[in-house]
């Protein structure tokens, strides 16, 4: 009996040859040759191969899902945790994803999502009392890693507000102070700001503040400007830290808007970020009572608890824009095609793929192990800061491969990726510089200072 014992089984097999693999084939193996070993075949090995060739021409290869938490970590949240993470996921994916090219590429900040971002009832969520949930540090890692993961413009915005603007007052306010600000933070009725950082003054603000503040009476007053202050266009308080000549401490106040001598300008033409609405807010004679100035925020050592806490935080957003940025690359090489199949099935593509989960995995790691620490009370700045320092370098990198596998596509906005390549940038330099983070660090791990 020949090859084919029929005509139907000839047809089939003729009908599920792919001409184009057999051309592709015939490059490399002699085809007579294999021809001849396939009439040596016996019946039953030759039934067996059609039958394997007509499952394979009726089988759709289906992806494996794309999901960045390789590692799982997730899975360790408890079930009401990883609930609210999955509710902050959802909001981000229907409310803010369709929406975050077009605020980005304006400038604009979307001002309608306040209320709705008010219902997922998350600012504040470490905090104990005032409304919020007394949650743990390892909860709000991950839903500053999920709003990164989509926009991180909304991730800086809420990490002002809940971080930076409440923590100030939970960390440095008298008990009224708490009582009467931070329920009004918790609900987002109230939209706060925080005012560090100057125009001439940006790493050296421990001892540096050229802002001042002189206790006149029952007020203070306060002279200078401060830069790059997100929310600060439309906040409704401020923090806003000075030096008080008398004894050359740093004190910190809550300003409200409408606070005689107190303006805010809208900082123009950013490349990153372009969301968070920053302004330069100049302060000429601010009048602000002793009754807002916060009382127990007496040096710089109060101000950087407050930072090292939100630090951490930063460290979580990187890897969010990090697994965002990931995602969207894995996504784009499953459905790109050339050469007649997916650039996710080359080899060199699969490296650049590995090469990034790998950094990302071995950031979510350590921002994993950080909120343990800080639910743990151990945590110090020199945790913090080589987590920001470390995860914001290897943040850097992924979304320079993830632009990367997009070819050309990856600096047209409508592909998401270039909005993640700018806002890294940001990401990288805010809340203590990589040089700044590593001297803590340095000075941590030999006991010698080097800083100047």
């Amino acid at each position: 009996m020949g090859i084919f014992d029929t005509f139907s089984q000839l047809r089939i097999f003729l009908k599920n040859i792919d001409l184009a693999a057999v051309n592709r084939l015939a490059q490399k193996v002699d085809l007579n040759k294999l021809m001849g070993a396939v009439s040596k075949m016996s019946d039953e090995d030759l039934s067996k191969m059609l039958k394997m060739m007509q499952a394979g021409a009726g089988r759709k290869k289906t992806p494996p899902a794309v999901n960045g938490d390789f590692y799982e970590l997730t899975r360790t949240l408890t079930p009401e945790d990883r609930e609210i993470q999955m509710k902050v996921r959802n909001f981000m994916e229907t409310e803010i994803k369709p929406i975050a090219n077009d605020y980005w590429n304006k400038a604009h900040f979307p001002m309608h999502i306040i209320p709705l971002m008010a219902k997922l009832d998350i600012c504040g969520l470490t905090y104990k009392g005032y409304g919020c949930a007394g949650r743990s540090s390892l909860l709000e890692g991950f839903i500053a890693m999920e709003m990164a993961r989509i926009d991180s413009s909304i991730s800086t915005f809420f990490g002002v507000h809940s971080g930076l603007a409440m923590g100030s007052i939970y960390l440095c306010g008298s008990e009224e102070q708490k009582q009467y600000w931070l329920p009004m933070m918790q609900r987002m009725e109230i939209i706060g700001a925080f005012g560090l950082t100057e125009p001439e003054v940006g790493s050296a603000a421990a001892g540096g503040l050229t802002t001042t503040c002189q206790r006149v009476g029952d007020e203070w007053i306060l002279n200078g400007q401060k830069k790059w202050i997100g929310n600060a266009t439309f906040s409704d308080i401020t923090i806003i830290w000075a030096r008080n000549p008398a004894d050359n401490q740093v004190k910190g106040f809550i300003v409200r808007k409408d606070n005689p001598g107190f303006k805010a300008v809208k900082m123009e033409d950013k490349m990153a970020l372009r969301s968070v609405q920053n302004a330069v807010i100049t302060l000429t004679d601010c009048k602000v009572s002793e009754s807002d100035r916060l009382q127990n925020a007496n040096s710089f050592k109060d101000t950087a608890n407050v930072l090292r806490m939100t630090r951490a935080g930063v460290a979580w957003q990187a890897v969010g824009c990090g697994r965002g940025a990931y995602e969207l690359a894995l996504k784009y090489t499953l459905e790109r095609k050339q050469f007649g199949r997916p650039i996710a099935s080359f080899q060199l593509v699969q490296d650049l793929l590995v090469t990034m989960l790998g950094d990302l995995t071995a950031m979510q790691t350590m921002v994993y192990r950080l909120s343990q620490l800080t639910d743990e009370g151990e945590i110090t700045d020199e945790h913090a800061s080589l987590a920001k320092v470390f995860c914001t370098l290897r943040m850097r990198s992924i979304v320079d491969h993830a632009r990367e596998l997009f070819g050309g596509n990856g600096i047209l906005l409508e592909y998401d990726i270039a909005r993640f390549v700018a806002d890294a940038e940001a990401i990288y330099s805010y809340e203590g510089t990589k040089e700044i983070n590593s001297l803590i660090v340095g000075r941590a791990i030999t006991g010698e200072s080097a800083f100047v």
